[in-house]
């Protein structure tokens, strides 16, 4: 029996339906309109369709989309000072600057000028720091996503057996810390974790986050697992012609997916949830900032 695959470009959607819903409630009870405001430095191509494409869903949700781009050489100080700026801008409920930044940047430093309350990507270690003691806190965007399509998929989450691979401050523990908050029995593999493959074998759910593309196999999954893939990695496709290449994930997909009960597609299913939950963090941050409850369905 092969597994039920896991639409994120659908799950995405109706995200976004309910942040728009959420915005124009907003606006007419309140008259606030959410703003996002996202800051590139240099000209790195991706970079720059990453930012035209949350500008676009920005607007597309009934938001003020805000974007600065400055020269690479840009210095340190006048980031900042365009970052305070937009941190004391009562119109802007979310800053977001873009990562990779030019070399002479400190992207640590960065983060830690934003605004807490404004941290829409979930970054900052005061963020980091209330998600991990409980507290209230902008959740990392991708960790976010995915949690919303495991309630969506599997409803209460409340002591299922959940195996995380991947420690990194963006995806692996606040993960991990997400999965908690919802009474998941919580593990955190990772590269020196002694028998991997058994580890997860016991999951009911695996997230992947690793960076190592196709390193899980269908035959450490248990059966009827729920596996979330969050990697992104492009493999030689010698089939599509000579330089060619293609777009796999972290778990072997064709193997996985005879064996698990959901499984998420590499490329199609977490990456679409990544804008659709920074605009969801942003009406967040609007709500809180303006002390208002927050949006149902759209925080952690």
């Amino acid at each position: 029996m092969s597994a039920q695959i896991l639409d994120g470009k659908a799950f995405a959607a109706t995200i976004r339906a309910k942040v728009a819903d959420h915005v124009s409630r907003l606006m007419a009870d309140h008259d606030i309109q959410p703003g996002l405001a996202v800051v590139l430095v240099g000209e790195d191509p991706a970079s720059e369709v990453y930012v035209r494409n949350k500008g676009i869903a920005t607007r597309e949700c009934g938001m003020k989309s805000v974007e600065h781009k400055l020269p690479a050489e840009t210095s340190a100080e006048d980031l900042y000072a365009l970052i305070d700026s937009l941190n004391a801008d009562p119109s802007i409920h979310g800053i977001l600057v873009q990562f990779p930044v030019p070399d002479h940047l400190s992207e640590r430093d960065i983060v830690a000028r934003i605004d807490p309350a404004k941290d829409v990507d979930g970054l900052s270690v005061v963020n980091a720091g209330l998600l991990a003691s409980g507290q209230q806190a902008m959740a990392s965007c991708t960790p976010l996503g995915c949690l919303m399509l495991l309630r969506d998929t599997l409803g209460d989450l409340s002591g299922k057996d959940a195996v995380i691979i991947g420690r990194s401050n963006l995806v692996g523990k606040p993960m991990a810390q997400l999965l908690l908050r919802d009474s998941c029995t919580v593990t955190i593999a990772h590269s020196r974790t002694k028998d991997l493959a058994e580890t997860v074998r016991r999951a009911d759910i695996v997230v992947a986050a690793v960076g190592r593309p196709q390193m899980v196999p269908g035959d450490w999954i248990k059966p009827g697992a729920t596996v979330i893939d969050v990697g992104i990695n492009r493999i030689p496709a010698p089939e599509k012609g000579e330089g060619k290449t293609r777009l796999v994930g972290d778990v072997d997909f064709d193997s996985a997916k005879e064996v698990a009960g959901h499984i998420t597609p590499v490329p199609g299913g977490v990456g679409p949830l990544t804008i659709a939950c920074l605009l969801a963090n942003t009406v967040t941050a609007a709500c809180r900032i303006n002390g208002l409850d927050e949006p149902e369905g759209l925080t952690a």
